[in-house]
């Protein structure tokens, strides 16, 4: 089943076309990569998906429904959650209080207090952040950060989860834990579109990349094949 498609997707700031007449479909249950070079339009893209950037042209449609010009919170609602390249957490609250929140307040159904609660604890303990639930966010290292950010997403309940370089910044011991993080979300039966420049990770844990370059796609196709695309070669990846 098609969860997530866009047709002709375009997003100009005055005369630059950060994204250009980008056409993509994701299936239930897969996880497809985003790459390209920096500005190449990778989070534009997603901003434009979440509802925090208005397109300029074309069409997102989320299982068959159009979304487009909705705003954040009412896609988020849908079953689309996302993290950012920059950790977006509550500084000053704790990891526990930040879990809560996004359980209390991320969905459209009523919870009380105490389940909402109980389902903190069980993503903390998911994203293995329970041994820190009392630290102060803005205390975190960047590897648990992400982690915190993740389990909020999950608290919205996502049919379909956006990534933007969860593993940005992380040392190669951290990125292999955040491929095991991804790997376990997939179980859950959640679909996952992902932006990423660690090239060990997109290779390994996706079924389809797509390629932008300058806005456009360029290419599509498994990892394999894109690893060996003469054009995605010389635009990014080198020799």
């Amino acid at each position: 089943m098609r969860i997530l498609e866009g047709e002709g997707v375009t997003k100009h700031f005055g005369g630059l076309a950060a994204v250009h007449q980008v056409d993509f479909d994701i299936d239930q249950g897969e996880v497809v990569g985003l790459i390209g070079p920096n500005g190449a339009g990778k989070t534009t893209l997603f901003n434009l998906i979440s509802g925090s950037l208005p397109t300029t042209g074309g069409e997102i449609r989320y299982k068959g429904k159009r979304i487009t010009g909705l705003k954040p919170h009412q896609i988020c609602k849908k079953g689309i959650a996302r993290t950012f390249q920059s950790a977006k957490l509550f500084a000053r609250m704790t990891v526990f209080e930040n879990a809560l929140a996004a359980s209390l307040f991320g969905t459209r159904r009523a919870i009380s207090v105490s389940d909402a609660e109980r389902e903190a604890a069980e993503l903390l303990d998911f994203v293995e952040l329970s041994p820190v639930k009392t630290a102060l966010a803005k205390d975190l290292p960047i590897a648990n950060r992400k982690r915190l950010e993740v389990a909020r997403a999950l608290a919205t309940k996502p049919e379909l989860l956006m990534f933007d370089e969860v593993m940005a910044g992380l040392n190669p011991t951290e990125v292999a834990q955040a491929m095991e993080l991804i790997a376990k979300i997939r179980k859950k039966g959640i679909t996952i579109f992902m932006i990423e420049h660690v090239m060990k990770a997109i290779m390994n844990v996706c079924d389809r990349i797509i390629v932008l370059h300058h806005g456009s796609k360029i290419a599509e196709g498994t990892p394999e094949e894109i690893s060996t695309s003469r054009t995605v070669i010389e635009v990014y990846l080198g020799e």
